[in-house]
């Protein structure tokens, strides 16, 4: 009997093949679906190009004489005159130099908070003391810096502190809501369900309104908390529920098999959650957890309603000055660049940080 062998072709000697590029013609006029989207891609760029005539060519940029604006171009020279005014508020002039530091402090802690091995207890004591010393710059005081009171903040500093802030006090609440619910024990579970349902039932709006107006009231007597506190407040039981519901789902996701292991090998309860279910449970849940952060970034926006002096706030009042000729199309289009930058920036980040984590799981 007779083996017959078959050989094996050598590999190509200039490596694997190469791919083969598809001619640009026939992606976009392949088939009938192709040729259709390309067509109304090409109908949307024409439509839009009024739009350009208008924010580029014949816009003004030149602030020296405001009745040039209204002639059918944009006005970004108002932008340009009101810009600390749209940044800042009404924060005193001369001292504008300490908002700025404070954006400048949120921007060098989020790029110092970006990579992963950073993260740990000296990262968290890093944002206390952060946070701590953008409070202090706002409200003065001492060093001889004037003090100036929360009624007088506003712009892009109150925007990021609500959020960062909101955030920042609203995880530990939700860690605490989500445990609570799923635990077994009847009063700590049904107290966690009517916290979350009830602020999820409620918009926004009407918890500002209700923080702005009740908490007053409810406070002990000679006791007072300002706007801005009550808003903060507002804000954080609202981040804590939508998050405690977020990270709810990323425990269902770790399989009971490992807590009961993790007793099993007598590691204490607590110590059990927070080294092993919940690193693995925020893990699975990047995108939720980074959708719910850009929400509340955008919420910010809603607190103008109850006399916080926000970004958006103040573009609507530059907006009214009489010596411009109406510019609000310019001066919203320019916060919601802010608002888009802020959010985009987020969305970007959580996309590598998810991708870190699948090749981490792959290997």
């Amino acid at each position: 009997m007779t083996m017959t062998t078959t050989a094996i072709p050598a590999a190509a000697p200039d490596g694997p093949p190469r791919r083969r590029r598809t001619p640009i013609l026939q992606i976009l006029f392949g088939d009938l679906i192709a040729a259709g989207l390309t067509v109304l891609t090409g109908a949307l760029v024409l439509s839009l190009l009024p739009a350009l005539r208008w924010g580029v060519l014949d816009a003004v940029w030149s602030t020296a004489d405001p009745g040039r604006c209204g002639a059918g171009g944009a006005c970004w020279a108002f932008v340009a005159a009101k810009i600390r005014f749209i940044l800042f508020g009404v924060y005193p002039a001369d001292e504008q130099w300490r908002p700025l530091a404070v954006i400048g402090l949120v921007l060098a802690m989020v790029l110092v908070s970006l990579p992963p091995r950073h993260w740990g207890r000296r990262l968290l004591a890093a944002w206390g003391v952060a946070v701590g010393a953008m409070l202090a710059l706002m409200w003065g005081g001492f060093a001889g810096l004037p003090f100036i009171s929360t009624a007088n903040w506003g712009g892009l500093p109150v925007t990021l502190l609500l959020a960062i802030l909101s955030l920042g006090l609203g995880f530990p609440f939700a860690v605490t809501l989500a445990l609570g619910r799923r635990s077994k024990v009847p009063v700590p579970r049904f107290l966690s369900v009517l916290v979350i349902e009830t602020t999820r039932g409620m918009p926004l709006v009407g918890l500002l309104f209700i923080s702005s107006i009740m908490m007053p009231l409810l406070l002990p007597a000679g006791w007072s908390v300002d706007k801005l506190g009550r808003t903060l407040a507002a804000l954080t039981i609202f981040a804590a529920a939508y998050l405690a519901e977020v990270i709810r789902g990323g425990l269902q996701g770790v399989p009971d098999g490992q807590m009961e292991a993790a007793r099993a090998l007598g590691i204490p309860v607590w110590k059990a959650v927070w080294h092993v279910a919940l690193p693995q449970a925020i893990q699975k849940v990047i995108p939720p957890l980074t959708n719910t952060a850009i929400v509340m970034v955008k919420n910010t926006s809603l607190v103008l309603i109850v006399g916080v002096f926000d970004m958006l706030s103040a573009g609507r009042t530059a907006a009214s000055d009489p010596v411009w000729p109406a510019p609000y199309a310019e001066g919203y289009l320019f916060v919601g660049a802010v608002y888009f930058l802020i959010c985009f920036a987020i969305s970007l980040y959580a996309r590598w940080l998810e991708g870190r984590v699948q090749e981490k799981d792959i290997r």
